[in-house]
């Protein structure tokens, strides 16, 4: 089994498509929807991190939601239209492009999210049935503990796993990767977890 695609295309290709899908990921939905709906800037606002669980502490669930939905559909976008108009490997390379553009986004000074919902709108587009699984971790998890980053370190930890399962081992060296990185992105969630003070969902507490 190789956990790496074949990479076929030309570099340029590659690096075209890498820089496209940087700035789509790059795109601050949660700053732009907020604002957008006057509920200021939320990066103003409880952790001041630009994604849907901080955007929720705005007390809008719409707002919310329709962040959670854009930041994941920024890498699913990424992802199919590079399947389809260059391949499989330019379809990873714009996953890792889009998630680098959600987290460094040029447009806030290299500030930008922890990228959960940004994976797994990747992971929905590369392979949905793994996508699905990770999803449905997310849920579980959080449904159980009720505690938002806990849900992602374990919806992201999970993934290669449901990738080999899968028979999709290909995209492993991606997923761990796109996990490790949000690991790093929760530190102080992982801190927290391991002291028993990280908030569960809905206090209005930092994430």
């Amino acid at each position: 089994m190789t956990f790496l695609p074949d990479f076929v295309s030309s570099p340029m290709m590659l690096l075209v498509t890498a820089a496209l899908s940087y700035l789509l990921g790059s795109i601050p939905c949660g700053v732009v929807i907020t604002r957008a709906m006057g509920l200021g800037d939320v990066r103003k606002i409880g952790s001041g991190n630009i994604g849907a669980t901080n955007v929720l502490r705005t007390g809008n669930k719409g707002a919310a939601a329709a962040t959670l939905i854009l930041d994941a559909a920024k890498g699913g976008v990424a992802v199919l239209i590079a399947r389809a108009m260059v391949g499989e490997d330019a379809a990873q390379v714009a996953a890792l492009a889009a998630f680098l553009g959600h987290l460094f986004p040029v447009w806030l000074g290299f500030k930008g999210g922890k990228g959960v919902a940004t994976v797994l709108g990747i992971l929905l587009a590369l392979a949905w049935p793994v996508g699905v699984l990770a999803c449905a971790t997310w849920l579980v998890t959080a449904a159980i503990w009720r505690i938002s980053s806990l849900a992602a370190l374990a919806a992201t930890g999970l993934a290669p796993g449901w990738l080999v399962f899968l028979d999709h081992g290909d995209m492993t060296v991606l997923a761990v990767g796109l996990g490790a990185l949000v690991w790093v992105r929760h530190a102080a969630n992982i801190r927290r977890l391991r002291d028993g003070t990280e908030p569960k969902i809905g206090k209005k507490t930092p994430a």
